[in-house]
């Protein structure tokens, strides 16, 4: 059986974009397109007060490596964050070893 898709219609930068999306992900879309339209439009405005002109291509591409950068670092940030939880908890298997052994 086929996925049922719905067509959104999305602005990012001011510009229409027709989207094919999921049933059940509108809004997930819909927020995704809000935060990256206002990533880009950051880049915009900042680059606009700098008196540069950046074209829309150029703009997604450094909100896409922003947004990546961003991504990669909560995921290292989290892998280091399971690095201590497995150390936490493997120091709380020792002392609960060690406990036991001195109930017996």
């Amino acid at each position: 059986m086929a996925d049922s898709s719905n067509t959104l219609e999305l602005t990012i930068l001011g510009r229409e974009y027709r989207i094919n999306c999921p049933e059940g992900a509108e809004e997930e879309l819909r927020e995704t397109a809000r935060f990256l339209d206002q990533k880009m439009t950051e880049i915009k405005e900042a680059s606009s007060s700098a008196g540069k002109v950046v074209g829309t291509d150029r703009i997604a591409v450094i909100a896409a490596l922003n947004i990546t950068h961003q991504l990669l670092a909560n995921g290292r940030q989290g892998q280091k964050f399971e690095n201590n939880l497995e150390q936490i908890h493997a120091r709380i298997d020792e002392v609960l070893a060690q406990d036991q052994q001195l109930e017996l």
